[in-house]
């Protein structure tokens, strides 16, 4: 394997939230808004809301829609999901390039997002008796429905960021098994772009920063993923969720990625995001770059069609230095 470049990169992000209402129930979220089976989706966020965000963030290149889930056959998924296109068309519209979360999604409807979004992601979130428990009452984070998307994106040919949840009581076999998953399918497809690999923190009352004693054995489990995936596939760790002290290790380890950065981590909005300057700073003081990115890695912009690719290229070369 050739040296790593000592180059980190990360997204100028903005997040837009469809809705955070969420048929899922799962055992850790402070994201999802309950929802009545019986009401109309409502409170779907608003074109001009979201300009308005777009505005606030200029420097953004990409446009987070992280939205809560509709079940399939629900008569409410059409308006989701008409949401989901207008936001990815108006972020176009704006010059930026949207990345859609938003749970699983019919091969249809994937390939409707895949003509507007240059990238697209779902968490893997990882397999076993502690995910299981965490999952009973969602029905959309079954191990087959997950992998069953990963390899649909691959099919489609859509670029794709995916990872898992760490600390939730899974084993190191169960760690490894899950990246042994990713590493098959991205063989298989070549689609994979990024494996986030991020630490479960509890929200509301119960936040607490990492510590270092839970920390030191991710660090071994970031060396073996760097060995089990490609070496195409970048990976990523949210530096909001990672010891200060310990991100060095972190990215020395293996990590090459620090994930879209918007001013606020809206999962997760109890553990400040921090600045790029900040981390620049840091990462300067080893000699380690750290670059702005797309949403999109260079090596994927080829599979764009035309349009997407355009964009992407424009985007570029407007984040360049140079630009």
């Amino acid at each position: 394997m050739s040296p790593r470049a000592r180059v980190v990169t990360w997204s100028p992000s903005v997040t837009l939230v469809p809705t955070r209402s969420c048929f899922n129930r799962c055992g850790y979220c402070s994201f999802r808004d309950p929802i009545d089976p019986r009401a109309p989706l409502a409170g779907l966020l608003a074109p001009e809301l979201a300009l308005g965000l777009l505005d606030s963030r200029p420097g953004a290149a990409e446009v987070l829609l992280l939205s809560g889930e509709v079940a399939p056959g629900s008569p409410r998924r059409p308006t989701w999901f008409a949401a989901l296109l207008g936001l990815s068309r108006l972020a176009l519209h704006a010059g930026r390039l949207p990345h859609t979360n938003a749970g699983p999604l019919s091969d249809r409807e994937m390939a409707a997002l895949g003509r507007l979004n240059p990238s697209m992601g779902l968490m893997l979130e990882g397999l076993g008796p502690a995910y299981e428990a965490l999952h009973r009452q969602a029905p959309s984070k079954r191990l087959e429905v997950r992998l069953g998307q990963l390899e649909q994106a691959g099919r489609l040919g859509i670029p794709f960021t995916t990872g898992l949840l760490l600390g939730v009581g899974e084993t190191r076999a169960d760690q490894r098994e899950a990246l042994e998953l990713l590493a098959l399918l991205h063989r298989t497809w070549g689609h994979i772009q990024e494996v986030i690999l991020q630490p479960f923190r509890p929200g509301g009352e119960a936040a607490a920063p990492l510590a270092p004693a839970e920390a030191l054995p991710l660090l071994d489990l970031i060396a073996e993923a760097r060995q089990i995936l490609p070496a195409e596939v970048h990976l990523q760790l949210p530096p909001n969720l990672w010891p200060r002290d310990l991100l060095l290790d972190a990215i020395a380890a293996g990590i090459d990625d620090l994930g879209g950065l918007d001013t606020e981590d809206v999962i997760n909005p109890a553990y400040p995001q921090p600045g790029p300057a900040a981390l620049a700073e840091l990462l300067g003081t080893a000699g380690w770059e750290l670059r702005p990115r797309l949403c999109v890695h260079p090596r994927w912009i080829p599979w764009l069609p035309m349009t997407l690719r355009a964009a992407a290229e424009a985007a570029a070369q407007r984040l360049s230095p140079d630009g």
